[in-house]
């Protein structure tokens, strides 16, 4: 964002608010580099991110170096692409989603979350509210999550080279010392937790298209989870493996570990918490609510000793409180997720092949 003029230390012309832009629509000139796309990111980006960081309104933000390290021992750094369809959904919309995915990436390494980048690729015509909508909800994402957005981009592309607004974002935090997760540690006898309802996300965003005659109280689970494991970490140290079940959902998190450890991993159907309506769209449509998408889902993996303290820790925790232990790392068969169904039968639970919902992130 290189907006230069006379600035006060909010980033602002200490004379003057930014320009309101006038039309109603963003055209091409909005991504032209001239006047029309300085005051768009003046009037939609600057006044909603403003922050410190964002505010000499350089090409690039600059952070100390010194400040970091007083945080941790080693940086994390994670990108993502946002373009979801519907853009607003029960629950969310591309802004939060896109604030709050790139916290979660952060988040599940350990990491305190800091800084994040936006950019966004618009299309012509897109109504300029919609942008501003959008905006607002990251600012109000990126507060509750406690990150700055404090750098980013604009491009406009013709009218109907893409989907009205595609968001890309990165993000840079600090990881805690002594705090190393990998999906490489998994031990057998060790304890596997998520801290609630799975597949909310996807069912949300598939009938929130209008495809299906139905009305439910769904809602996507949304939501930032670095406070949550910042109070498992406080507890557990030690914690194996953590990783937010978006894309594939659970089944492809634990593949991804048992894979990674070369270890198996059984849960029970019993202690699965998927909300009655997420079931009944499942059943509806032939889906697997296992391979459902979730924006707001931990899945966390302890040692057996600590799955107690974990447990109750999450508890305590806003975006923990249904929290609960969902089954267990075993030695043989390696590489292999197993369900022990409520019938007392095991199947295999593959990696998902193909996406049942395209475009849900």
């Amino acid at each position: 964002m290189n907006l230069p003029s006379p600035q006060s230390s909010s980033g602002r012309s200490p004379a003057c608010r930014p320009p309101k832009i006038r039309d109603p629509e963003i055209t091409l000139a909005h991504g032209s580099g001239g006047k029309a796309m300085r005051d768009l990111i003046a009037d939609i980006f600057v006044s909603s991110f403003e922050n410190p960081a964002l505010a000499p309104l350089e090409d690039q933000a600059r952070f100390d170096l010194a400040d970091l390290m007083q945080r941790g021992d080693r940086l994390a750094f994670t990108t993502d692409s946002y373009v979801i369809d519907p853009l607003f959904f029960p629950g969310g919309d591309i802004g939060s989603l896109a604030i709050n995915g790139t916290v979660n990436d952060l988040a599940v390494s350990g990491a305190t979350p800091l800084y994040l980048t936006c950019s966004v690729i618009l299309e012509e015509g897109l109504p300029v509210e919609t942008l501003r909508r959008i905006a607002d909800s990251m600012k109000r994402a990126a507060i509750v999550a406690g990150v700055q957005i404090v750098t980013g981009d604009t491009k406009v592309v013709q009218r109907g080279a893409a989907d009205k607004v595609f968001i890309n974002t990165a993000g840079i935090g600090v990881i805690r010392s002594q705090v190393s997760p990998s999906a490489q540690q998994l031990q057998p006898g060790d304890v596997v937790l998520v801290n609630g309802s799975l597949g909310d996300h996807g069912a949300t965003i598939l009938l929130a298209r209008d495809e299906l005659a139905l009305s439910t109280n769904i809602h996507s689970d949304c939501q930032p989870l670095n406070g949550l494991i910042d109070t498992i970490l406080d507890v557990c140290p030690e914690v194996r493996a953590m990783r937010d079940a978006t894309r594939g959902g659970l089944a492809t998190v634990l593949n991804e570990f048992a894979s990674s450890s070369q270890v198996g991993i059984r849960i029970h159907e019993a202690s699965l918490p998927i909300h009655q309506e997420v079931n009944g769209v499942c059943e509806l449509l032939g889906l697997d609510p296992l391979y459902l998408a979730n924006e707001g889902k931990l899945v966390v993996v302890v040692p057996e000793n600590q799955a107690k303290a974990v447990l109750t820790a999450m508890r305590s925790h806003p975006a923990g409180h249904q929290s609960c232990i969902i089954g267990e790392v075993i030695a043989a068969p390696s590489e292999v997720v197993l369900l022990k169904t409520t019938f007392g039968a095991e199947r295999v639970v593959d990696m998902l092949v193909g996406d049942q919902l395209p475009r849900i992130c």
